[in-house]
């Protein structure tokens, strides 16, 4: 990508302006561990209403092979209808892969859900079950939402498959808010070669009649120039280059977030950019579907209300979009949250966009999404408020609370690690605390005091689980080693 835009007048000569912007697709290659592709053609889609009809069509339309990575799918209406469509090309001789989290889909979809698919000939895959030898490798989760038809077309977005992005119009419950592209051109190849390497993950590979080209071998479908980032663990590459963007920014940075618990050095990129005169603004939902996040997310508010930065809630149903724009020319889209789970504890999939017509349709689609929010300020006594009395009463009737399933483990653990900052920071004295973080210690304390009571009356209470966990920590490295010895992973 180019570096945003200057608000210098004076500009350096032509051949200068070439050098910065090579230096600067250069770092943003390197920050993303992608490079920049040209010749594409991509198309913005909001909500179920304009991605689910699309990816159906795609799929009724699919020739050879169909390759569908979803964090959740549920076993509801909107779950069977994918499910009936995936069926009747897979017995219609379509090679049919598909990829879920299996602690996404913890409670929304059952056995019988995916027996039925297999039976029909779809190539089911669950990503990352409990082993016995990795007590907590079931941590990391496959948080990809991706599908890709012939090596021709494919969508990446944040949404999952459940009647929840629908909505219920019938019973007056609207559907969640989300964000997703259709992407056509030589960029397929690496979403294809993302989905190739989970899916060698759980089992043998991709044959070589459906690995992925060469971006090369694929036409050009438009003039859109962008980034394929496939983050795994520990990788970082969206975290890297959000920093980067917040460090360039001149102009703008629009970032909406269904989970923020943003890390400090984000955060100070963030209210640094502010100070320097950036119109910084943060879209978070009101209502969640995760009990607690909103506390989480507030708690980390005023730092960037006092530094300058804009923060919306959305006031209608779940909003659980993932995307950002910056100086109206570089935007993201895809299934990163802005919190250390995504950016370093999954496996994320985001298209990363450097077009300036794009990131224009991307900050109508933010505006729009504004007038549907309540912005926060700090009133009396630096307290966190929504700015218009009573704006909880703009939508008549609250969206009725889902059943929980493991779409909340990446969120709770982002939680996990927002109080583990603020009880480290209490201990320690290392930076100021903020009023708002006063509920987690509390919480923390009390749990503490809960436990050390637990300990001194009922020891067993406390002795019993740590001598199984000890233990199976201890089986699972002495299965692992012996493993390693012989030569296998």
């Amino acid at each position: 990508m180019s570096a945003p835009e200057s608000t210098v007048v004076s500009q350096p000569p032509g051949g200068a302006r070439a050098e910065l912007r090579a230096l600067a697709d250069q770092a943003f290659a390197r920050a993303a561990g992608a490079p920049l592709i040209a010749g594409n053609r991509l198309t913005l889609l909001r909500n179920a209403e304009e991605n689910y009809p699309a990816w159906l069509e795609a799929i009724a339309a699919a020739r050879e092979r169909i390759h569908f990575e979803c964090y959740i799918i549920h076993d509801d209406a909107a779950g069977r209808q994918f499910a009936d469509a995936l069926m009747a090309k897979a017995r219609a001789g379509v090679r049919v892969r598909l990829i879920y989290d299996w602690f996404g889909a913890l409670g929304a979809a059952s056995f019988r859900y995916w027996r039925q698919l297999r039976r029909a000939g779809v190539e089911v895959r669950c990503f990352n079950p409990p082993r016995l030898d990795s007590p907590f490798g079931w941590v990391s989760r496959d948080h990809r939402k991706m599908l890709a038809v012939d090596g021709r077309l494919a969508f990446v977005m944040g949404l999952c498959v459940g009647q929840a992005w629908v909505g219920e119009p019938a019973r007056g419950i609207p559907p969640w808010r989300d964000t997703g592209v259709a992407l056509e051109g030589p960029a397929v190849a690496d979403v294809e070669r993302a989905f190739a390497a989970v899916w060698a993950l759980g089992g043998p590979p991709l044959p070589a009649l459906d690995l992925p080209p060469a971006a090369a071998a694929i036409p050009p479908a438009g003039d859109t120039a962008l980034r394929i980032v496939a983050s795994a663990p520990a990788t970082a590459g969206v975290y890297r280059l959000d920093q980067l963007i917040a460090a360039l920014a001149r102009r703008t940075i629009w970032l909406t977030d269904a989970y923020f618990v943003g890390t400090s050095p984000y955060v100070e990129a963030l209210k640094a950019a502010a100070l320097d005169g950036v119109d910084v603004r943060l879209l978070v939902p009101r209502a969640t579907d995760v009990p607690g996040m909103r506390s989480l997310s507030r708690a980390g508010f005023r730092g960037l209300l006092q530094a300058g930065v804009r923060i919306f809630e959305w006031t209608g149903p779940m909003l659980h979009a993932k995307t950002a724009v910056a100086d109206g020319r570089w935007a993201r889209v895809g299934s990163t949250n802005l919190n250390l789970t995504s950016w370093i504890g999954n496996w994320e999939l985001d298209v990363v966009v450097e077009e300036e017509a794009f990131a224009r349709r991307m900050e109508d689609m933010y505006r729009r999404d504004l007038s549907e929010a309540v912005e926060i300020v700090l009133q009396d006594r630096r307290r966190v408020r929504p700015a218009v009395p009573h704006a909880r009463r703009r939508w008549p009737s609250r969206p009725r609370r889902r059943r929980l399933s493991g779409g909340s483990s990446g969120r709770a653990a982002a939680g996990v690690v927002r109080i583990g900052n603020t009880v480290g920071a209490a201990i320690t004295n290392r930076r100021t605390l903020e009023p708002a973080e006063s509920r987690m210690m509390f919480g923390a304390g009390a749990l503490l005091l809960l436990l050390t009571a637990a300990a001194f009356f009922w020891p067993l209470v406390v002795e019993v689980p740590a001598v199984v966990l000890g233990g199976w920590v201890a089986l699972s490295l002495l299965l692992r080693a012996w493993r390693l010895r012989g030569g296998k992973p």
